[in-house]
């Protein structure tokens, strides 16, 4: 993962350096293949994922399509989450409303976000877009290490995220929001 600050780096970009960056501004970098996201005006840009991580949000893909209901959606990156004008994400899997995609995106939080922990991406993961999120009112953040293999899962309560998921290994986590899917770290990574 690289983190651009417009306003420190000398270098030529297609927007003026002296200011956070906006969607405006991520819409205008070109397609190179690069999954690119900006959380408070600060342009993020991920590698590609491994072949571990790939695994492991699959088997959540295939564990929540399964259990969704009709009126929800299961979808994976890339694509945008508009948390605010300059903060667009991309979280590796989400669940959300139907009717609440655009053709182009999801204009606010959905009711889950998941993230498949990566070396270049943790701390983002578990920092930056933990508190993103939970200011946004997502429902449900999950964050899976495929390492270890675990599982947090925190919750919307009273405005804050509350933890109501630990798990590792072949430990059992039965989540009920945004709807009742059983998850177990282990299977995972098969």
């Amino acid at each position: 993962m690289v983190l651009v600050d417009p306003v420190q780096d000398d270098y030529s970009v297609p927007w003026p350096p002296n200011r956070p960056l906006t969607r405006d501004d991520l819409d205008r970098i070109p397609d190179d293949g690069h999954r690119y996201e900006l959380i408070d005006g600060l342009l993020i840009m991920s590698p590609a994922p491994s072949p571990l991580h790939q695994r492991a949000v699959a088997a959540l893909y295939r564990l929540l399509f399964a259990a969704c209901p009709p009126e929800l959606d299961v979808l994976f990156a890339p694509l945008d989450v508009v948390l605010a004008p300059d903060t667009v994400i991309q979280p590796d899997l989400l669940v959300a409303h139907r009717d609440d995609f655009t053709e182009r995106d999801l204009p606010g939080p959905p009711l889950l976000a998941v993230e498949v922990l990566s070396p270049s991406t943790k701390r983002v993961d578990l920092m930056l877009k933990w508190s993103r999120l939970e200011a946004a009112g997502c429902g449900s953040y999950w964050v899976v290490d495929p390492d270890t293999p675990s599982l947090i899962a925190w919750e919307m309560r009273d405005g804050a995220y509350a933890q109501v998921a630990k798990v590792t290994g072949d430990e059992v986590a039965r989540m009920h929001t945004p709807y009742d899917v059983t998850v177990v770290p282990a299977d995972l990574i098969l």
